[in-house]
């Protein structure tokens, strides 16, 4: 849709762009997530510690250690730019990277004792936001958005196998 709106000079068409948000599962899904990044990134600015490098923390969680090539296929960025926020973190203490055994071109990640210390502050500053954004919910209301979610997001991984989807292995900052 576009109208007009006059100025001093001339006329000049504005465009208005059109979508149905409010039947958008993206837009619910996004601006909830959104919401949640905002919340975390708040309580990580108190451990000194960026949401990224969070997110890198939560990787060696569930995985231990692991490569940068994989973290980065994971947290969907670029390698270039991963390899700042581990430079950074590497730094400020909160990780190791080191020459793999089988393959010297490739650096393995681990986390130090420091990363263990803001994880756990980290942990429980996750577990105050997820209190939160249940708060007044059901627990058949929250299985059912846990079970929807799951869903979904099965069925986009499935129809992008071929297109290198991005697992969803990794806990998300909303966790």
């Amino acid at each position: 849709m576009s109208g007009f709106v006059t100025t001093a000079k001339t006329p000049v068409e504005r465009i208005v762009l059109e979508y149905d948000w409010e039947n958008s599962v993206g837009y619910w899904i996004c601006s909830t997530a959104h919401a949640l990044r905002r919340a975390l990134t708040t309580e990580l600015a108190a451990e000194g510690i960026t949401l990224r490098q969070w997110e890198v923390l939560a990787w060696l969680s569930c995985k231990g250690c692991g490569s940068q090539s994989e973290l980065a296929e994971h947290l969907g960025i670029e390698p270039h730019t991963l390899a700042g926020i581990l430079s950074r973190m590497e730094r400020d203490g909160l990780l190791d990277r080191r020459s793999c055994d089988q393959d010297r071109r490739r650096n393995k990640i681990y986390p130090t004792q420091r990363a263990e210390e803001i994880w756990e502050r980290a942990a429980e500053s996750c577990r105050r936001i997820r209190r939160q954004a249940l708060e007044g919910l059901p627990a058949e209301e929250i299985e059912q958005l846990k079970s929807t979610c799951e869903r979904i997001r099965s069925s986009l991984i499935g129809n992008e196998e071929g297109l290198g989807a991005v697992s969803s292995s990794l806990p998300t900052s909303h966790e």
